[in-house]
């Protein structure tokens, strides 16, 4: 993939995860955190594979079981858990710990599969967190919704490489649409057993779903799941860091929540994490290309 469309595609990505959290929060006004995210991933998934029915669906129990597993760990695990967290603590923390999902793709990968990664790519990663944490005015306390939001992450890593792994044998598109379904009748089954299920119906509430199943599941998705299926799922990862940093700024824009001068500083520290992390990828691709 060229360079600049890999860097468009991401930047779009992350701002529409970054999105997803003022929008989310404006949500759960009108419905409890699992039974909005259920609601969001059924009607895009309902969307969705009636726009891919005519591409070939996964072949056999294998591929359906693995479509299953990325769904439990990606939609349901990841904003499953990042929407119950903010019952004990912020959006803003929810987003902080959700985003060191990078920090953990790294670590996964170097056990699980022998990737080697410089000193200067694990600093890359930790100035990223750091300056996700100044971002948000270091406002990270420890509760119930601190581990809550850490699964939320670990499932984020998991997830990362299982699509790696497994998203190459199947189509992009069928797999976004039947993982988001199987990650949504998780958290409906979750929402009928922990919570008190109810819409309260109006254009706001019906404005917040549309846009975080189309435009925070549907092309989310679809574009995460291109991008981690051509590239390096650490590399990738590494930008999710811009992820929250553009959820300040849509919070400020929606929520008309505060703006502190740290964040310019986190930002500062999410650009050279973000280079440090890229900047062995960028060294062997000239290598390969001047003997």
């Amino acid at each position: 993939m060229k360079s600049g469309r890999y860097t468009l595609l991401i930047i779009i990505t992350t701002f529409i995860m970054g999105t997803s959290f003022p929008v989310g929060k404006i949500g759960m006004h009108y419905a409890p955190p699992f039974l909005l995210m259920g609601l969001r991933y059924i009607l895009a998934s309902i969307i969705m594979a009636y726009i891919v029915r005519k591409r070939p669906l996964p072949v056999g129990w294998r591929q359906w079981l693995q479509v299953a597993l990325i769904g439990l760990f990606q939609s349901a695990g990841v904003m499953g858990c990042a929407y119950y967290s903010m019952n004990w603590i912020t959006s803003g923390e929810s987003a902080i710990l959700t985003f060191t999902n990078p920090l953990l793709v790294i670590l996964f990968s170097a056990v699980l599969y022998g990737v080697r990664y410089r000193l200067s790519q694990w600093a890359g990663v930790l100035l990223g967190f750091i300056g996700v944490v100044l971002t948000f005015g270091l406002q990270l306390s420890v509760s119930p919704g601190t581990w809550i939001g850490l699964a939320g992450a670990f499932c984020f890593a998991v997830s990362t490489l299982l699509i790696k792994r497994w998203g190459a044998a199947q189509d992009t598109f069928v797999l976004t649409a039947y993982q988001m379904l199987a990650g949504g009748i998780v958290l409906l089954i979750l929402s009928a057993w922990t919570e008190e299920p109810h819409f309260v119906l109006n254009a706001t509430s019906i404005f917040v779903l549309l846009w975080l199943a189309l435009i925070c599941s549907i092309i989310q998705f679809s574009l995460w799941f291109y991008l981690l299926q051509h590239s390096d799922p650490a590399k990738t990862s590494s930008f999710l860091f811009l992820a929250p940093f553009f959820g300040v700024l849509s919070s400020w824009i929606l929520l008309s929540e505060r703006m502190e001068w740290m964040m310019g500083v986190g930002g500062a520290f999410i650009c050279i994490g973000i280079y440090l992390v890229n900047r062995r990828q960028r060294i062997m691709e000239m290598n390969t290309t001047n003997p």
